[in-house]
């Protein structure tokens, strides 16, 4: 099959087999002589993949050709955010290893260079394994499972950084207009948005209109892992959403063009990206003066606003969609500082201290 374009995506897309093995994807590109240029250049890189996995089959596998594989059978279908990433540290790895290191030279020693050359960057524990000791995981483990290739065991848990403990910081009322007023426009409507759901940075931008049911009132969200699950579209909700319909036809949250560029003439709306809507939370957050207060945390404040209000910790599960409990647990201290006022206003009243106590007579 040549290239072709799906019912309702404006990008060519390639599928076609070679040697008895799938290739399939979107080319990213509107124009036809444009797609065919993409899939001639995939057809190769995948003929290049083949010559070196009949290298493999005597152990000489190069971690260049195995990332090439991996991308090819498993990562080029990851979405949104995770795909761009998972890309990127690959492109790292390779570099950084040589990509004509064999895969079974990868061992202890390479691993920890590579986590080392990473932190050296300045990036946090959790970045270095997300980019570094992760990637290297799947592929490795995939090419001593899927492949057949014999590779040493690792025990990757020596090599992975240890990462603080999530922190729980809560938006207070006093931040919430000020970190609104400095955002600009569109971008603040995504804010709301993440305050009122508790939806991740990638699951508002990528947010589209047939995710909204709105007679249901349920909204469809892809979260971590492309799992699929729902939340509850309130009436608070609705009313921020349902007058942003006539902006796109696809997306939810877009920016209005504020300079002509090209054919994109000023008012025009363009769908907010996830690195775009860091940008702005990065300048909006300086002039707000609101210190240590990240995007994610509006998913914290969201959960802390809905076990203030009287909502059991199943319920905030639910809502932000964790795998285990014990995930939510970390937001107990909201119940917990509830219940220490509630007692310490007990007490007041008790030693006839608080307002409207009972005075005891003998």
């Amino acid at each position: 099959m040549s290239v072709y374009r799906p019912k309702g995506s404006p990008y060519y897309h390639y599928d076609f087999q070679f040697r008895k093995r799938r290739f399939s994807g979107t080319t990213g590109r509107r124009k036809k002589p444009e797609a065919r240029e993409y899939e001639q250049r995939v057809k190769e890189e995948a003929k290049r993949a083949a010559e070196n996995e009949s290298a493999a089959a005597i152990g000489e596998m190069t971690i260049n050709a195995a990332a090439l594989r991996f991308w090819n059978e498993k990562a080029q279908h990851y979405r949104g955010n995770a795909k761009k990433t998972f890309k990127a540290s690959l492109a790292w790895i390779v570099t950084q290893a040589g990509p004509d290191r064999k895969l079974s030279e990868i061992r202890g020693t390479v691993i920890a260079d590579l986590v080392a050359r990473r932190r050296g960057d300045g990036v946090s524990p959790a970045t270095v394994n997300r980019t570094v000791t992760e990637p290297l995981r799947r592929v490795l483990n995939r090419a001593r499972v899927a492949w057949e290739i014999e590779l040493p065991l690792i025990e990757w848990k020596v090599y992975r950084l240890k990462e603080p403990d999530e922190r729980v910081r809560e938006m207070r009322d006093d931040e919430q207009p000020v970190i609104l007023s400095a955002m600009p426009e569109g971008y603040r409507d995504l804010v709301r948005f993440a305050l009122m759901s508790g939806c991740r940075l990638a699951e508002c931008v990528n947010l589209r209109w047939s995710d909204v049911d709105w007679g249901k009132r349920e909204i469809s969200i892809l979260g971590k892992g492309d799992k699929k699950a729902s939340i509850p579209l309130t009436t608070d909700m609705r009313a921020l959403l349902f007058p942003l319909r006539t902006h796109h036809p696809e997306r939810v949250f877009t920016y209005p063009v504020r300079k002509k560029r090209g054919l994109r003439a000023v008012g025009d709306r363009l769908p907010i990206t996830y690195e775009g809507m860091k940008t702005a939370w990065r300048r909006a957050r300086g002039p707000a003066e609101v210190d240590g207060f990240r995007f994610h945390d509006l998913r914290h404040t969201a959960a802390t606003r809905l076990l203030r209000s009287g909502a059991n910790i199943m319920a905030v599960r639910n809502l932000l969609r964790h795998t285990d409990v014990a995930t939510t647990a970390k937001y107990a201290h909201v119940t917990m500082d509830d219940l220490r006022e509630s007692m310490e206003r007990l007490g007041e009243r008790a030693e006839g201290r608080g307002e409207g106590a009972v005075k005891v007579t003998k």
